[in-house]
Formats: C-alpha cells, structure tokens, sequence
C-alpha cells in the first residue's frame, strides 16, 4: 500500500520545534516521511533498519516538528557528518566528480531526511527544522540529494543557499532522478 499526502487543508495548530529522539520516535517520523513522500510499506519498513543505523554515527543528529496540544510529530529533519564510504556517497561521487565537485564529499554534513506532513507545510516548518540543524554542526557545509524537479522543496533548499552540484543522479532503487546539493553553513536567512 502506498501512503500518498492527498489533498490537505491546513491545519492552523500552533507547533514548536526542537530537539527530537529520532531513534524513540522513529515509527513517528517515518508515519510522516510516508505521507509527505509517498511511500510503501515495503519501504517505510526499510527504512526503519536505515534511520536507526544511522543515528550511531558520530555527530548524527535530528530535530522535530510536534504540535503543542499533544505533542504530535508533523516534521522532522535529520543528518549526520558525510561518511564517504557510505552507500549514498559512493553512488552520488560519479556524478559529483564529472561536475568536478566530489570535493564536498568531505567535511560535509549531510541532511539524510527533512519531511513535514502536507497539512503542516507553508509555514516556515521546513525551514526553521534545517536551519536548527544545521547550526548545530561542526562541519563548514552542508550537502543533500532531492528529486530533481522544480519543487517547492528545491525551492526551500535554493533560498537557503543550496545550489545544484549534480543532476540527473540516478539511485538504484528510485524511478527518477535526483539533484546532489550543496550549501556553506551557516545557511542563509531569509
């Protein structure tokens, strides 16, 4: 079964954002990567494995979206430092050294997830999440993949100071292309 956003309405619901326990909240985090990304649950329970493999990195860290009034998970992002003989690294260095990038491999913090559920977009959530992040690290920039369509994710990312480092990357599992992006901390305020 494929979990899809659907048509929201926006739900006016005041939200804080801090700090998250990713690896306490992961099957949360996950319930929304499922509807903002659309995913099945073949692969949410794949990723499961992933997201807690990843939090025993060095420097990994998350933070969270929750609604006031019950503490409800509506965002999250999460990274850690860029580990060059990581999976994702090895399949996007290719691309990066043909555009002669695959220097940003290294010293790199990488922004592994960044989601907010549909109902909850629009509002800065996105964007105070990354940039919380981000602020935290030690490492002087910041490098993620995105589907590599005109999106209002890429959008966000552009008005942070992201900009295109490879194109038309293409993942194994994914049915399309990917952009590698790539920004200097401290992200860029509006």
């Amino acid at each position: 079964m494929r979990h899809t956003s659907g048509e929201h309405h926006p739900d006016p619901r005041p939200v804080s954002i801090g700090p998250l326990d990713l690896a306490a909240r992961v099957d949360d985090a996950l319930a929304v990567q499922a509807l903002a990304f659309g995913l099945t649950d073949d692969e949410i329970a794949v990723r499961h494995h992933i997201v807690l493999r990843h939090l025993t990195t060095a420097g990994a860290g998350a933070v969270g979206a929750t609604t006031d009034e019950d503490d409800r998970l509506v965002g999250f992002v999460y990274g850690m430092p860029n580990d060059r003989t990581q999976w994702w690294s090895t399949v996007v260095h290719p691309y990066l050294r043909q555009e002669g990038h695959a220097g940003w491999l290294s010293d790199a913090f990488a922004i592994t997830e960044l989601h907010v559920l549909p109902a909850f977009q629009n509002r800065g959530l996105g964007r105070e999440l990354i940039t919380r992040l981000t602020d935290g690290v030690d490492e002087p920039r910041s490098i993620l993949s995105a589907v590599d369509t005109e999106s209002p994710a890429r959008a966000l990312y552009r008005s942070l100071g992201y900009r295109d480092l490879a194109r038309r990357v293409r993942f194994p599992s994914a049915s399309c292309p990917y952009a590698v992006m790539g920004a200097t901390l401290p992200l860029r305020r509006r």
